[in-house]
């Protein structure tokens, strides 16, 4: 992943306290938690709040450290966010997806951080789609080739979510039986969106995703599409022209009638290619941060009848 660097002065700052929050958790084991009725939930994007609201319901307090409208790939922590980690009874975050977490957590986050990147193994960033020669693969490079976008295949999102039950009842045992409860209903929902989509992406006139970048890998595995990304996994990495114009190539060859972007980047790069072959633009929301309306599973819905309009499906 690219990340934006901070000013030097906010960088040494920001490492001095996650320093200080080191030693301060070492002192006092961390994770003290502000209401003693209930688990303080630290999550590091989206999906990961969803997961934890959703099982942890009114036994949770979740606090999401990525701001709505902003990309989560390009977190950078405040005082007050390192302070909230210190603090947290539970960190859920995954590794390779934010280095500014990531650090933070190797600083201050001890036997009190969960690993969603560690359930299930992480899919190659070429799945689902092109690998090209030359291209720059974004963040995926840097965590190894991985693609962290596991939420949009609904099942592995609800394996994650039986873990994290497991997680929270080992922090609060008293009430370990009700996230288990809760993590089975939220199973329950998911894999009916899993059969929704498996169902009503069964019969398509085209199964190519033409996308602005490459977050839709999990997806297009799992339901058998193919992933077409006009950029690599970092959403801020600029296409050559050599690249817009393969993707043009590909669009026009598969009949390709939407060029996807996504809510919190640019529609520029996918305006592009539109015009060059003739193609309207749509959003295909990755679900990194909050949607407008709802919540994960209708955001899900909403790309699935989106998909559908796009590939022309019966």
């Amino acid at each position: 992943m690219t990340v934006r660097s901070a000013p030097r002065v906010l960088a040494a700052a920001t490492a001095a306290l996650l320093g200080l929050g080191g030693l301060a958790a070492c002192s006092d084991g961390g994770g003290g938690g502000s209401d003693p009725d209930r688990v303080d939930v630290v999550a590091a994007f989206y999906p990961l709040q969803f997961l934890a609201e959703k099982i942890g319901g009114d036994a949770v307090t979740v606090t999401n450290l990525a701001k709505p409208g902003a990309e989560p790939h390009d977190l950078e922590l405040n005082p007050r966010q390192v302070g909230q980690v210190v603090d947290a009874e539970l960190i859920v975050y995954l590794t390779g997806f934010q280095p500014a977490v990531d650090e933070a957590v190797e600083q201050n986050g001890g036997d009190r951080a969960f690993d969603v990147a560690g359930v299930q193994p992480l899919l190659d960033a070429a799945a689902g789609g092109h690998e090209h020669e030359g291209e720059e693969h974004g963040h995926g490079e840097e965590s190894g080739g991985k693609d962290p976008h596991l939420w949009l295949d609904p099942t592995r999102l609800a394996t994650v979510g039986d873990r994290l039950a497991e997680r929270l009842g080992r922090v609060d045992p008293d009430r370990a039986g009700d996230f288990t409860a809760r993590a089975a209903a939220l199973r329950a929902e998911l894999t009916g969106l899993d059969a929704d989509y498996t169902r009503s992406l069964a019969t398509c006139q085209r199964r190519e995703i033409v996308a602005s970048h490459t977050a839709f890998g999990y997806l297009a595995a799992r339901y058998r599409l193919e992933q077409v990304g006009i950029t690599g996994l970092s959403p801020d990495a600029e296409p050559s022209p050599r690249r817009l114009a393969e993707v043009a190539k590909e669009a026009r060859e598969h009949g390709a009638t939407t060029i996807f972007f996504e809510t919190l980047v640019s529609p520029k790069v996918a305006g592009t290619v539109a015009r060059e072959v003739g193609a309207r633009t749509a959003v295909l929301d990755p679900i990194e941060g909050p949607p407008a309306d709802g919540d994960y599973l209708s955001a899900m819905r909403a790309n699935l009848q989106t998909l559908r309009t796009a590939l022309d499906c019966s």
